[in-house]
């Protein structure tokens, strides 16, 4: 059973970061948009069913909740962490995701792409990218690059932030512009 070691704020005001003490997942993303979506992901499910959740995301050590607007974060709070600390911890081996339980996806799956320009995209956004997006509780996932148009899914606090749809988003275009073909187009979905 994990531990919370930390709550920390993020950009997005709705979201916020639970920092555990142990993982609840080794290397893998889980993301959920409704109730439904996590129903078969025991921890996700158990983080719907507190209510006023609007998404879970989550990796390795970190878990991502974004409430409804409605709701409150000093209501909130106390019951989130009831079924984090009940959730299972990777390294107990249990029902926690491995990367092949979940399936290949995500940067995994791009390194696997025989196109050269999305290897590097990869990389440029292991380096640069993702680990400030998971600093601040979230994620990004490479959907795909079809000719000249990369398809990419913000995941967890990004999800719906303003700034991840504007800013980091021409960031990231401007970058893989400049280092890797200037004729891709940077689209999230």
């Amino acid at each position: 059973m994990p531990k919370i070691d930390n709550i920390e704020e993020t950009p997005n005001p709705n979201a916020v970061k639970f920092i555990l003490k142990e993982p609840v997942t080794n290397g893998t993303t889980r993301s959920f948009h409704s109730a439904e979506d996590a129903s078969a992901d025991p921890l996700g499910k158990a983080l719907f069913e507190v209510g006023e959740v609007a998404s879970v995301f989550y990796m390795d050590r970190m878990i991502t909740v974004e409430k409804s607007e409605e709701a409150d974060w000093d209501d909130l709070l106390p019951r989130l962490a009831v079924p984090i600390r009940a959730a299972e911890s990777a390294s107990a081996g249990g029902a926690a995701v491995t990367a092949a339980a979940a399936g290949v996806g995500g940067a995994l799956g791009a390194l696997m792409s025989d196109d050269p320009r999305l290897i590097r995209i990869n990389e440029i956004l292991d380096e640069r990218i993702r680990p400030a997006l998971a600093g601040d509780g979230g994620w990004l996932e490479v959907l795909g690059l079809k000719e000249n148009t990369l398809t990419i899914k913000y995941q967890g606090a990004c999800g719906s932030c303003p700034s991840s749809l504007s800013g980091t988003l021409m960031a990231i275009e401007g970058m893989i512009k400049q280092e890797v073909d200037p004729e891709i187009e940077v689209v999230a979905l």
